[in-house]
């Protein structure tokens, strides 16, 4: 079996991170790694991570970021490794860090990025692998994602579709009842992205389309990645991989607009405009559209410091200093 490099980033959320990491014990998987980047944590988490692993007689390597992405002690092969990136990469950056240490060790077929904010089935990742041994062309692997707390309910099949001309991802499976049954080809052929909660990706579809792309900080980026592989690796879906998503613990993250926090409605409308010059620039008139409307309802929620944001973002002063198109760094 090739071996699995498992992604987990921390911020402020330790005990979440503890919560799966103590599922990935019952994995049925190996061989593989735990790796946990903490993107600059101020609630004690790496203090309060290390004593689990010392309470558990765990061994870890624990790196600063410069140190894992030369690829850390070579001599070094502990089962869990937690990396110190000193201050918020964002979920593209923390990532990346981990898998710059993955590709410098170059001992790997496979990386799981899982949220920290997940616990999984003891095969969820032994599914995943098969599903992409199954499909040698495809690059990227998504998880029958259900809610932590409604594990009747199912949050996405493996990923979604996106919908370029109102800027917005519909993970597929969130709007069906509870017993629906879904078709695992269909799901996987209405994929043009995997859900970023737990993804699987090959060792060959980082060295060919590249790391992800970090200007986005949070949001779009498996889209984002997805995007950039198109014609060159398919997308799969392991329906039998079974992942359980707490859901926006760490930043809110939510679909109601009531609800969701001001980081979450920030970047949510930030990407969706930078998505869509990037790659559908034909779009952006009905996707400034919707964000109109979006301001609107956000005036008629009372929420006016999310209305003058929203208003800032299209109108050029919250976009000014948005990234151009450029490859991520290796």
């Amino acid at each position: 079996m090739k071996k699995v490099y498992i992604v987990i980033v921390n911020w402020n959320g330790w005990q979440d991170t503890v919560d799966c990491v103590q599922s990935l014990l019952s994995l049925n998987y190996s061989p593989c790694t735990v790796v946990i980047c903490d993107n600059g944590s101020k609630d004690e988490s790496l203090h309060k991570l290390r004593d689990w692993m010392e309470e558990r007689e765990i061994e870890w390597a624990e790196y600063t970021a410069a140190e894992a992405e030369t690829g850390g002690v070579p001599s070094w092969d502990y089962p869990f490794v937690l990396i110190r990136n000193g201050e918020n990469l964002g979920f593209a950056g923390g990532n990346n860090v981990a898998l710059r240490y993955a590709l410098a060790r170059d001992d790997f077929g496979y990386a799981w990025l899982l949220n920290n904010d997940t616990v999984v089935e003891p095969d969820a990742l032994d599914a995943l692998v098969r599903r992409m041994q199954e499909e040698p062309s495809a690059g990227m692997c998504g998880s029958t994602v259900r809610y932590y707390d409604r594990r009747y309910k199912v949050q996405a099949y493996g990923g979604g579709h996106y919908c370029s001309w109102v800027g917005l991802p519909w993970h597929y499976g969130r709007f069906v009842p509870p017993w629906f049954k879904a078709d695992p080809a269909a799901a996987e052929r209405s994929l043009n992205y995997v859900e970023g909660a737990s993804l699987l990706v090959s060792r060959e579809f980082i060295a060919e389309i590249g790391l992800m792309c970090e200007d986005y900080f949070l949001y779009f980026e498996e889209a984002d990645w997805a995007n950039r592989a198109r014609r060159r690796f398919t997308l799969a879906y392991a329906s039998k991989s079974v992942v359980y998503h707490k859901v926006g613990r760490s930043i809110g993250t939510r679909s109601n607009p009531r609800k969701k926090s001001y980081t979450c409605d920030y970047f949510n409308v930030r990407n969706r405009i930078l998505f869509t010059r990037r790659y559908f620039p034909r779009a952006l008139p009905t996707v400034y559209l919707v964000l109109l409307w979006a301001m609107l309802l956000r005036l008629l929620l009372l929420k006016f410091d999310r209305a003058v944001m929203i208003y800032k973002l299209l109108f050029g002063e919250g976009t000014g200093g948005l990234p151009s198109a450029r490859e991520p760094r290796r």
